[in-house]
């Protein structure tokens, strides 16, 4: 115990910094998914004008950060990015965690119901992304692409223009690029609806991909509100007109030179002797390490602390539940409200995905009842509460598994029932329920990948950005994989150890037996 208090302690205080809510006066706060390229990605350095990551040693560079930097600059500000997943994009806008949304977001009017949007600062071309063996390589026109299986990112226009293939097989949307791309490397797609600098980009990453550009009266027919790309602001926003104004000294050739430039400054997947047909699993280790290396410590932070103060509130709530209810009077009533009130807790809890309690928590509490909570605290809080409504159950099935007869011999010495629970029964159920508690500590490490949904950078979420940016989809996740496989199988070694050593010898005499204490000794 005081060996894994010091582990714990020490994961504390290396991760300490990103446990404070951040968001200074003095900073313009922009919320984009830094795994976009060319619009925006996530490099090591500050090279090329980049701005620094919130909460992370890393920093984002792309076409959306140099808008973000120009803006910050009129504004007297300085740039942070908040790496956020495009559908907690809005969310965090309109809950004040962000300040803007700059990350290729069109101004449809759904989305206009919600935010404000500046004057456009790109104007997107659509194309279709293709296996370049596959049977669609050589298309020209949208006819071409009939009997196709397309697909399209999840709440964004790119989805809405598949029905105008004719005859196509509409697959269902994906939540980002990096699921697209391994979907159609793998052939359980024909394409995928993008925009041209998303089509140069892996293109020419990864030969796999071909980028099918259509000309005029053969390609998508769109409307200007949704190829135009905006800046989103929280309604009312004050800063409108400033940003407008940086907008509009940027002309169609001056975008398309910055876009140029950011096309040819994206950081290279590989070593710089490295092809993409050669990149190895060591190779991705090798440039990736750090992040995956900070994957792992979120992870074990979060799985650590969000099961131990679980199996707290559990033996709490298990100690409450099972104790003796007053006859009548206010503490009859209380008990049983407050019973109730746990009751209620335990099934929502149980009976709710923690991926949707992180999304209710997190955006929720900050939009509803301003609570800022930083996406570190608000995981711990999520994982703690969610493991607390489990060990709950555990932890009273757990009392019931005692023998009646030791409550009533504790009784019959003049134990209360607090004493009876601290020295006789706890220990036994503690004893009894290790091994269930291990495996919620398990699950609770591999549970963690569903905070990617709040952008929690665990290390799933440090492994689908390492993946969008390489494109080394299957190599990248099967690192992550073995990760996962060698956390789980240390936690259940070290926890059946822990279990032997509070059974303690399994050949032990009992003193009393002074017979064969000598049998033995003889």
């Amino acid at each position: 115990m005081k060996k894994s208090f010091i582990l714990l302690t020490f994961l504390i205080s290396l991760f300490i910094p990103t446990l404070t809510v951040h968001g200074e006066q003095g900073e313009f706060r922009v919320g984009m998914e830094a795994a976009y390229a060319p619009f925006n990605w996530t490099q090591n350095d500050n090279s090329n004008n980049a701005a620094e990551i919130d909460g992370e040693p890393v920093f984002a560079n792309g076409y959306d950060v140099q808008i973000a930097q120009k803006i910050a600059k009129a504004l007297d500000k300085k740039l942070v990015i908040v790496k956020t997943s495009w559908d907690g994009l809005v969310p965090s806008l309109t809950s004040g965690k962000i300040d803007a949304i700059i990350a290729g977001m069109s101004p449809t009017e759904e989305r206009k119901q919600k935010i404000d949007f500046s004057n456009s600062y790109w104007t997107s071309n659509l194309v279709m992304i293709v296996n370049s063996e596959g049977k669609y390589a050589n298309a020209k026109s949208l006819a071409d692409f009939s009997g196709a299986k397309i697909t399209g990112q999840l709440n964004t226009f790119h989805y809405s223009v598949i029905d105008q293939i004719p005859g196509v097989q509409k697959q269902e949307a994906m939540d980002d690029f990096t699921n697209m791309r391994a979907a159609l490397s793998s052939g359980v797609i024909d394409g995928y609806v993008a925009e041209r600098p998303e089509g140069i980009t892996v293109s020419e990453k990864d030969k796999i991909y071909k980028m099918i550009e259509f000309k005029d009266g053969a390609g998508f027919t769109t409307d200007p509100a949704d190829t135009q790309v905006a800046v989103g602001l929280r309604k009312g926003d004050p800063n409108m007109p400033v940003i407008n104004q940086v907008l509009e000294t940027m002309t169609e050739k001056d975008q398309l030179a910055l876009m140029d430039d950011m096309i040819k400054a994206q950081p290279k997947t590989t070593g710089e002797n490295d092809t993409p047909e050669k990149t190895t699993i060591l190779t991705i280790l090798r440039d990736n390490w750090p992040a995956l290396l900070r994957g792992v410590g979120y992870t074990i932070l979060i799985s650590m602390v969000g099961t131990v103060a679980g199996l707290i509130i559990g033996l709490l709530i298990g100690v409450f539940r099972t104790s003796p209810v007053a006859e009548k009077g206010p503490r009859k009533f209380f008990h049983l409200l407050f019973e109730k009130l746990l009751a209620i807790y335990i099934e929502v809890f149980r009976g709710t995905p923690m991926m949707v309690q992180a999304m209710v928590i997190y955006y929720g509490l900050a939009q509803f009842a301003g609570i800022d909570l930083n996406r570190i605290i608000a995981a711990l809080i999520i994982v703690s509460i969610n493991t607390g409504a489990y060990m709950a159950e555990i932890v009273r099935g757990g009392i019931f598994s005692v023998d009646k007869g030791q409550f009533e011999a504790a009784e019959a010495i003049g134990m209360t029932h607090g004493q009876t629970m601290s020295k006789i029964v706890m220990p036994q159920v503690i004893r009894n329920i290790l091994p269930v508690t291990g495996n919620e500590f398990v699950i609770n490490i591999k549970d963690t990948s569903v905070l990617s949904v709040i952008s929690v950078s665990e290390l799933f979420f440090q492994g689908k950005t390492i993946a969008g940016q390489t494109l080394q989809i299957y190599p990248t996740y099967f690192i992550i994989s073995l990760i996962y496989l060698f956390l789980t199988f240390s936690i259940t070694r070290l926890l059946r150890s822990v279990e032997k050593r509070m059974d303690g010898k399994s050949n032990y005499i009992p003193y009393a037996n002074q017979d064969q204490v000598s049998h033995v000794d003889k």
